[in-house]
């Protein structure tokens, strides 16, 4: 009996262990990094990659830049393009900032007129609730599902049944 109760303390260990959530580094800006848009039509160019992403509690972004800085910003601050007392700021050129809560994080540059010409980004870091699966959206989803899961049930038991009668 022993032995059965260390297997299993030994297997929820190693379950744990496996289904540890992974934290992941983001380049902001990709390979153009984190500079004034080169054009007026990429003004939304930085919220339209942090919406192409996914983040999540602990993940962190990476800033790289010449001649410029980044502050972390309130949303008031955010759409006035500017901050005298920012929640977090550098200007070191290669900044890493960790997504440690859930909900909205306002950066800006704190460079005069970049803001103001799209160098600004809004991310939204998911809830653990919200970063899991996706739940179905309707009544038709739900029984799809069902079927799947409790077909496939129907169909070990069935096949145990076939060979406990042989």
């Amino acid at each position: 009996m022993i032995t059965y109760s260390f297997a299993f303390g030994l297997l929820l260990v190693l379950s744990n262990a496996f289904a540890a959530v992974r934290c992941s580094q983001f380049q902001v800006g990709g390979e153009d990094g984190w500079a004034v848009p080169k054009s007026r039509n990429d003004k939304d160019m930085y919220n339209d990659w942090a919406s192409d992403n996914r983040f999540k509690i602990d993940d962190s972004i990476r800033f790289e830049y010449q001649k410029d800085s980044v502050l972390a910003v309130t949303e008031e601050e955010y759409d006035k393009c500017k901050s005298s007392h920012p929640m977090f700021f550098s200007n070191n050129g290669d900044t890493t900032f960790v997504l440690d809560r859930p909900g909205l994080f306002y950066f800006i540059s704190g460079v005069s007129g970049h803001c103001e010409r799209g160098q600004r980004m809004i991310i939204k870091v998911l809830d653990i609730e919200e970063s899991s699966s996706p739940r179905p959206s309707s009544t038709a989803d739900v029984s799809a599902a069902h079927v799947l899961v409790f077909g496939f049930h129907h169909a070990w038991v069935g096949l145990l049944f076939k060979f406990l009668m042989f």
